[in-house]
């Protein structure tokens, strides 16, 4: 017996015990190269601390400090799971190009769209979807659009800001932009369909607030009110699907006709064209609404760059017959306009971030992201950079009259998973701007000092009260 337990002994001293301290000393390494920062408390972390400072806005000082503190890669924890926050190009290039890293929205976000949306597929289901999508979105497609563009827009100016003396800039642009995509994309007709349109807006004015907010489904908490909000809509979309399903059936329309149509000839489930649907809705007309709202912000704080974009669009407007329409030739004559814009994307990107999550163990900048942890790019922290954009908190158009360095200006994406739709904002932002620009003179009401909001996504004090005059009545310096 003691013969016995003397060979068990040295048995685990030679075979057992050096494979446990390689264990412990494999899990110890694991640990040093894990990002440097802190977890904070168990489940609540650091969520409420970014969700009160986008609420304030002061979301970029909170992560400058973050940043400054730990560096270009950190370890913090929102919505209840460990978070690597990336800051820099480098991290950007990263956040795009790693396969080992995949498309994450939150809980709430879900919630609010659908969990078959195409942030949420992989494979060839999110291939097939956003072909689906690219049909709609593609170069060849938006210039046939801008017609379309040019009679909602003159439509939206004629009803909400002919004969007013003060227009509310952001519902506004939510609601031009919600009727151009309806009736481009979805083929929702302002004659047909305009009680589905308003019912649509109005609840999707509701679910946006929901996107980031905590996910406890009570009738009286906000994302109860927004879920709610969500399910309305919903029924909407379905009722819609139904309607244009029949329509196809009977051959009274083609796949071509528009998005939704083109998704039921294509065989998707009923479900996931309305997520996708759902998801299209939020992020194709909010982050365009944002920034043609901040664009116009902006140039009431800069006369020099206001007046360049009156002469550049007043020039395109000379050369138009009385109630002719823009041409895709003329959308090409709005370069500074365009600089303007995309200045204000980066002064204001309309998304604050970018949430992935890793599906394997990967390494950045020395550290260790394990597999299932969230990451967040606070891509506009590069936009703010002193060391890439001289001055980064005055507004100067300029500096997209020439190319910017990679990677550091972000707000379309990067590489190869550049947004699809950047083309559809371009050609949406510029038309509505000659329309703007060209019809009145504007300047901040009294009472309104501009301020914002960072949650769930940009939004102005008030609304952005501007005093409109016409500017064939107006005076004629700018």
């Amino acid at each position: 017996v003691l013969a016995a337990l003397a060979a068990l002994i040295v048995a685990f001293i030679f075979l057992v015990l050096p494979h446990l301290r390689k264990q412990s000393s494999s899990q110890d390494d694991r640990r040093r190269q894990l990002p440097p920062g802190s977890l904070g408390l168990p489940v609540v972390g650091q969520t409420v601390g970014l969700l009160r400072a986008l609420r304030a806005n002061t979301a970029e000082a909170w992560l400058r400090r973050w940043a400054s503190e730990y560096g270009p890669i950190s370890k913090l924890s929102l919505f209840g799971l460990p978070t690597a926050l990336l800051v820099g190009p480098a991290a950007n290039k990263f956040l795009f190009a790693s396969t080992a890293l995949t498309a994450k929205t939150t809980t709430s976000f879900n919630s609010m769209v659908g969990r078959r949306n195409i942030r949420e597929l992989a494979g060839d289901d999110h291939r097939r979807v956003r072909a689906m999508m690219l049909q709609f979105l593609k170069l060849d497609s938006v210039r046939s659009y801008v017609a379309s563009m040019d009679d909602e827009v003159r439509h939206h100016i004629r009803a909400h800001w002919d004969g007013r003396a003060t227009v509310a800039v952001m519902p506004s642009m939510k609601s031009l932009t919600f009727d151009i995509m309806c009736t481009v994309i979805f083929g929702l007709g302002r004659a047909e369909h305009a009680a589905v349109r308003r019912e649509l807006s109005a609840e999707f004015q509701q679910l946006v607030r929901g996107i980031w907010a905590i996910p406890v489904n009570l009738p009286v908490t906000s994302f109860g009110k927004c879920f709610a909000a969500s399910r309305r809509g919903r029924r909407t979309v379905a009722a819609v699907i139904d309607e244009k399903r029949a329509k196809l059936e009977s051959g009274r329309s083609s796949p071509s006709d528009d998005l939704m149509t083109h998704m039921l000839a294509e065989g998707l489930a009923d479900v996931e064209i309305i997520d996708n649907v759902m998801f299209m809705m939020v992020a194709a007309h909010d982050t365009t609404a944002t920034l043609l709202t901040f664009l116009l912000r902006h140039l009431d704080g800069n006369r020099d760059a206001y007046g360049r974009v009156v002469a550049e669009q007043q020039e395109v407007a000379r050369s138009k017959a009385p109630g002719e329409a823009l041409s895709w030739d003329d959308l090409g004559k709005m370069k500074y306009t365009w600089s303007a814009a995309m200045e204000t994307l980066r002064l204001v990107p309309p998304v604050f971030s970018l949430l992935k999550r890793a599906v394997e163990d990967v390494e950045f900048d020395g550290h260790l992201i394990p597999k299932g942890w969230q990451v967040l790019g606070a891509m506009n922290m590069t936009q703010w950079d002193p060391a890439i954009f001289a001055e980064p908190s005055r507004f100067e158009p300029a500096r997209f009259e020439s190319p910017v360095p990679p990677y550091s200006f972000v707000a379309f994406g990067g590489g190869a998973t550049v947004c699809p739709g950047n083309e559809f904002a371009r050609v949406e932002a510029l038309v509505a701007m000659h329309y703007i620009v060209t019809g009145f003179k504007w300047k901040l009401a009294d009472g309104c000092d501009g301020s914002f909001s960072r949650y769930p996504l940009p939004s102005p004090a008030q609304g952005l009260l501007i005093d409109i005059e016409p500017m064939d009545t107006a005076a004629t310096d700018v």
